[in-house]
């Protein structure tokens, strides 16, 4: 199977890294030269555009920073879609945009899969992220061993959509939870509690979370470096507050949340570090919400291990009609 990859950015080049560590003939695109000479340095081939890419390929996964970047993609490729192509789109998107795009693909005989990744540029890195596919159960079964490469836990979890908008309600969780980490170390610290201790009691607690123990960790190094940044939270947050809007939803917590982020980003740049809106409550209060002892990047230490797919609590794991 020939596989192409586009977008090799922080998440999309570890995804594609994956794929080459683990044998896959793939070939590369991305706007960047650098990124694709440093792929095919290590044995990928480079493709002239993603045209040539879809013709050449069997599958064609993206990974892009926006749904404008996605479409504009796709356009590109699709009079080079036929039977026996499939189009994976692994990037944080909107599911209507999804289903709009997936539309196009099937019209001209290909397969889409919207395959979303959670769990961060460290876990991406490894082979160890979380992946969510959202595609018809016989489309699932046949990319199940390309995305068990790019990936530990892999949910299927409907059809086309599905998994777009569990991405974003995942990613909008982790953002709540991370402006409530930084708001519980800065009022620890404010209250005269050792940081290192605080950080420890939270991770051994009912406080306890998956957010707390990676970025808190870049947190309190000083660093912030998770590889993401707040024009990134941005936009997936407001994807989640479009579809509560859509679906008639009253939040409160999730305006407020685009509100913070809104600010971040008119103090310090789209492009800062999104653990850094942490600076906000440092400057308010004149605190330094640093730690001796902590890693200045997110390491994943779980070695690698084959993939597989999660069923859902409650649920029998469906299987394609035959």
């Amino acid at each position: 199977m020939q596989v192409g990859f586009i977008g090799l950015g922080n998440v999309g080049g570890k995804l594609a890294g994956s794929l080459l560590r683990n044998g896959v003939d793939l070939t590369v695109l991305d706007r960047k030269p650098d990124l694709v000479a440093g792929f095919a340095a290590r044995g990928a081939t480079a493709a002239g555009d993603a045209a040539a890419l879809m013709r050449g390929c069997d599958v064609v996964a993206t990974c892009l920073p926006s749904p404008a970047a996605s479409a504009a993609v796709v356009e590109e490729m699709l009079p080079e879609v036929a039977a026996g192509k499939t189009w994976l789109e692994m990037s944080t998107t909107d599911d209507a945009e999804i289903r709009r795009l997936a539309a196009l693909i099937e019209a001209r005989g290909g397969a889409a899969v919207d395959c979303p990744v959670s769990g961060g540029c460290h876990r991406a890195d490894t082979g160890n992220i979380s992946i969510f596919a959202g595609c018809d159960r016989a489309t699932f079964e046949r990319v199940l061993p390309l995305l068990k490469l790019l990936g530990r836990r892999v949910l299927h979890t409907g059809p086309v959509g599905s998994a777009s908008v569990l991405k974003v309600v995942t990613n909008y969780l982790a953002t709540a939870n991370l402006v409530s980490v930084c708001e519980a170390l800065v009022t620890a610290r404010a209250a005269g509690m050792d940081l290192n201790t605080a950080y420890e009691a939270i991770r051994i607690s009912s406080g306890a979370s998956f957010v707390h123990e990676t970025e808190g960790q870049v947190i309190l190094n000083g660093s912030r470096d998770i590889s993401f940044t707040m024009d990134l939270v941005a936009k997936d947050i407001g994807l989640f507050q479009a579809i509560a809007e859509r679906t008639g939803v009253p939040l409160e917590i999730s305006p407020l949340l685009n509100e913070i982020f809104r600010d971040g980003r008119a103090r310090y740049g789209p492009r800062a570090l999104s653990p850094n809106i942490i600076r906000r409550l440092e400057e308010a209060t004149g605190l330094d919400i640093r730690a001796p002892g902590f890693p200045p990047e997110l390491i994943d230490d779980e070695p690698e291990a084959p993939g597989h797919e999660v069923a859902p609590a409650g649920a029998a794991r469906p299987v394609a009609a035959r």
